[in-house]
């Protein structure tokens, strides 16, 4: 008998949902034995330009798409979902500093953390919209679903610095792993070569640029997503698409021996992370929904510089939406 997903997209008629939306219908994502239905959320302006979304959904003719529900509601887009993709958020606008748009994204994952308690009880929810990590707080801590079915996608910043190692390497990019990103998905983050491998063996090992390993390659990763605003005029729609939907697949199955992916999660004070915050960590998962945060992994004195400038901003952010907290 096959199986059925049920799977809530915000900000669905958006470019990120739109490069998502079709990928989720082919049964990319959950295999060829499971049916899909999808609840889609937008603002109510834009129902209608999501309507023709829904149009081309239907235009594929998909044999795995059961159901495509359109919705301004919240509660109604999230009613007995098993994974809701929190793609919609405010967009920075002109003049206005990060703290500004924590505080315009604040309410609306407030309401949508509400929201959530109308999911199934194996739900699990992924947020894309930036400010990713706090907009994950805010939900995580408005919601009755345990914290640990909470994460913030930093899983594209981790295929970024795939991409430069392998590159850099000139391998492919399955012969890179254990690249890890480390603190918030903002320019702050670390990005840890340290602990990468290629080909099974340390990337400083292979890699004699050790000055670019400690420089370009971090600055490229962090700064990656203004460098693509530069050069297309429009930010990193199809790539975020894709780590989104890269992540629920990593979430999906159990992660390969001796491998791992990054991923924000609701601390538990690994690494020295204040507890309940929400911060980009090295972690496996189970393969039945759960996973663990990967303990014991070392880093210089030099990186942990790095990290906690980025742990310092996120203590920052939380500061900024306390109020909005449970």
């Amino acid at each position: 008998m096959s199986k059925s997903v049920k799977v809530a997209v915000t900000g669905a008629a958006g470019q990120i949902g739109y490069a998502m939306l079709f990928r989720l219908a082919s049964g990319e994502v959950f295999g060829p034995d499971t049916r899909i239905s999808l609840s889609l959320l937008e603002i109510t302006p834009v129902l209608p330009a999501l309507e023709g979304v829904v149009m081309e959904l239907d235009d594929c003719a998909f044999s795995l798409l059961d159901d495509v529900v359109i919705t301004d509601n919240a509660e109604t887009a999230f009613d007995g979902v098993n994974w809701a993709l929190l793609v919609g958020s405010k967009p920075r606008g002109k003049g206005m500093e990060r703290g500004d748009l924590i505080r315009e994204n604040g309410p609306i994952f407030v309401g949508q953390g509400n929201a959530l308690n109308k999911a199934a009880s194996n739900a699990r929810v992924l947020v894309v919209g930036n400010p990713a990590n706090t907009n994950c707080l805010i939900a995580a801590n408005n919601s009755d679903l345990p914290a640990s079915r909470f994460a913030a996608m930093t899983q594209l910043d981790h295929n970024r610095a795939t991409a430069q190692l392998a590159r850099k390497a000139g391998v492919k990019m399955d012969d890179v792993t254990n690249v890890t990103i480390w603190g918030n998905h903002s320019a702050t983050q670390y990005p840890d070569a340290e602990n990468a491998k290629i080909g099974g063996k340390p990337a400083y090992e292979v890699i004699s640029d050790h000055d670019w390993l400690k420089g370009e390659f971090i600055t490229k990763v962090q700064k990656r997503g203004a460098e693509v605003i530069a050069a297309r005029g429009h930010s990193s729609a199809a790539s975020a698409a894709n780590a989104a939907l890269h992540h629920v697949k990593n979430m999906s199955k159990p992660t390969p021996a001796g491998d791992w992916f990054s991923c924000a999660v609701v601390s538990d004070g690994s690494y020295g992370i204040d507890e309940g915050l929400v911060c980009s960590v090295p972690i496996r998962a189970d393969g039945n929904g759960g996973f663990s945060i990967v303990q014991n992994v070392p880093m210089s004195d030099w990186a942990k510089e790095k990290f906690n400038i980025s742990l310092e901003e996120l203590r920052t952010e939380k500061s900024v939406i306390a109020d909005l907290l449970k």
